[in-house]
């Protein structure tokens, strides 16, 4: 094996050119499946992170009546739970109602919640510190939308238990910038008292927020989503966009191996004599297959070799710096400003093993001719 990893190192070096364009070819395949796959890694670990700090907490406690998806059921997917079984949990309230900026008319929902509360980020100890009559805070999107800012006073309508309109006017007591468009698009908080004040719905909850230390019981009206449940959607559209990335990086490592792939048939073929001579001097046939096996895989440890030069500094760099995204506000899905990729040394071997084994695959393949070769005739140079 030791001899059979020299003499490849030798052709491949003796090779010139045609050697170093299937290695930067590889190396550039090996280079992008690694950063397209720590990107979407990134994106990940940091909308999941996000969802959880602002939305998700620790999982939530939902009436049996309310849909998130489906806003009909706003009206009636709501319910008290007994305050022993609250513990834990922090109560939000939900509401719709219209909201009239500057003479404009925008459906919004109103959410009421504890404002003492720290299981999401959500900065609602501002309801607390405002002598507002009623005190809301809203997201930057939200305040974008509405071309409302802090200290603004606009009125809301809204319809109490019964059906009943009712109105007044909110003050805006703060504008919080999230990366999670679920909290701000469309949405106005308020303190939860309060909301069961305007709508005499006291006691009543839509859904409840749990932390750390909540442990789930079976209750009679509601149902508990885990944050892998609340997170389902978002791991979907991971799922997706890896798939629909492979394809791209796929087709690049097909070209590549096409190109070994040729580079050994046409190496095999003028190199007859050469593989005769290895048989007459005492080689068999499986060790030449070996060492034209092997001087095919050697394009991938070149292309590892190569990529590590250019590639390791360059993943550092995007690493600390991340990866400026356009303003994508209306996906309704956690992004950042800036993905930091994440370089796993799963996803590193990972990617290393399928280029190395691909390589190999393709390059025994036309290697296996050399087994059926007549030495005598090799020599002379003829083909079988």
């Amino acid at each position: 094996m030791k001899l059979a990893f020299q003499l490849a190192y030798r052709n491949l070096i003796g090779a010139g050119l045609r050697t170093w364009l299937n290695v930067g070819v590889l190396a550039f395949t090996y280079l992008l499946i690694i950063f397209y796959n720590g990107m979407i890694d990134g994106w990940n670990q940091e909308a999941r992170r996000d969802g959880i700090a602002w939305e998700y907490g620790y999982g939530q406690l939902l009436n049996q009546k309310f849909d998130p998806y489906d806003p009909f059921t706003l009206q009636d997917g709501h319910g008290i739970l007994p305050i022993e079984k609250t513990e834990n949990l922090v109560p939000v309230l939900i509401q719709q109602a219209t909201l009239y900026p500057q003479g404009r008319m925008i459906s919004v929902l109103v959410k009421g919640i504890e404002p003492n509360q720290v299981v999401v980020k959500i900065p609602t100890k501002l309801l607390n510190e405002s002598g507002a009559k009623i005190p809301a805070i809203i997201g930057k999107r939200m305040a974008a939308s509405a071309n409302l800012k802090e200290g603004d006073e606009v009125l809301l309508r809204w319809r109490d238990k019964n059906g009943t309109f009712d109105a007044g006017n909110i003050t805006i007591a703060g504008i919080f910038d999230s990366q999670v468009p679920t909290i701000d698009n469309g949405q106005i908080w308020v303190s939860i008292k309060k909301l069961w004040t305007m709508t005499e719905l006291s006691q009543e909850a839509t859904l409840f927020i749990a932390n750390k230390d909540y442990v789930y019981k079976q209750r009679s009206g509601w149902f508990f989503k885990s944050q892998d449940d609340l997170l389902k959607n978002l791991n979907d559209i991971i799922s997706m966009k890896k798939v629909s990335g492979s394809f791209m990086y796929l087709l690049l490592l097909a070209i590549a191996m096409l190109a070994i792939f040729d580079t050994q048939v046409l190496s095999i073929f003028r190199r007859q004599r050469e593989i005769g001579t290895y048989v007459s001097l005492g080689m068999t046939r499986l060790q030449v297959v070996q060492l034209f096996t092997v001087e095919g895989s050697m394009y991938s440890l070149f292309a590892t070799f190569v990529g590590s030069i250019v590639g390791i500094p360059l993943f550092i760099y995007i690493a600390k710096t991340g990866i400026g995204l356009p303003s994508m506000e209306g996906t309704g899905v956690p992004i950042a400003d800036k993905i930091y990729p994440v370089y796993g040394l799963g996803l590193i071997i990972g990617t290393l093993a399928l280029v190395v084994i691909s390589a190999t695959i393709v390059s025994f393949l036309p290697a296996r001719k050399i087994s059926k070769m007549n030495p005598v005739d090799a020599l002379k140079g003829k083909i079988q």
